[in-house]
């Protein structure tokens, strides 16, 4: 979410509950249309604060690793308004299009790694992504889909609510219950070492 607390120093922790989904394709849950929602948490040493989150698919072109979507959040402590919705693209990691290497927006090797193996279904993954980021990895069949989001805009605000985009969410999906749990990582809070996580599930 376009949250970003300059003083959080730890991760946060998710937190959900199953809505039932467990046997549709992953791909279909993540088509089109297909909405989420969950809680988002943010841990500091100051506080600790938690909102709802809803999340809808827009667009998904699977064939070029690419899906993007809105986002919703609900009664964010610091914000002007009692939703601020946001625009984002995302990058499948599917190693034909995109791999477990950012390449950009600031994101160096050291801090990828440091991001997936904060999921514990990447932990399989780790060597091969060591050697060639992936690269020879089939993930056709793996149980998750990793995925990369990036909020290019604020749709129903202006630039100046409080909020910042300016990072990116390390995004793990479920291909068993259609659960979603992510880390956000922004540059400019780097050495705060802030990171920030959401848990949705498929309505």
């Amino acid at each position: 979410m376009p949250v970003r607390v300059a003083e959080s120093s730890a991760p946060s922790q998710v937190s959900g509950t199953n809505s039932g989904h467990t046997s549709s394709p992953a791909y279909t849950l993540l088509s089109v249309g297909q909405a989420f929602s969950g809680t988002q948490n943010v841990s500091s040493l100051q506080k600790e604060e938690a909102w709802r989150v809803n999340v809808r698919i827009q667009g998904c072109d699977l064939e070029h690793g690419y899906l993007c979507g809105t986002m919703e959040a609900l009664n964010v402590p610091m914000a002007d308004t009692p939703i601020v919705v946001t625009f984002w693209e995302g990058e499948i990691v599917d190693t034909k299009n995109y791999t477990f290497y950012t390449g950009k927006w600031e994101a160096s090797p050291e801090d990828d790694k440091r991001h997936w193996t904060k999921f514990p279904s990447f932990t399989p993954l780790l060597s091969q992504v060591e050697n060639d980021g992936g690269k020879s990895l089939d993930l056709s069949n793996y149980p998750y889909i990793f995925m990369r989001w990036k909020e290019q805009y604020f749709v129903n605000v202006g630039t100046d609510c409080g909020l910042t985009i300016a990072g990116f969410y390390y995004v793990c999906f479920s291909c068993s219950d259609g659960s979603i749990n992510g880390f956000y990582y922004d540059p400019n809070s780097r050495y705060l070492y802030f990171f920030l996580v959401f848990y949705i599930f498929v309505n």
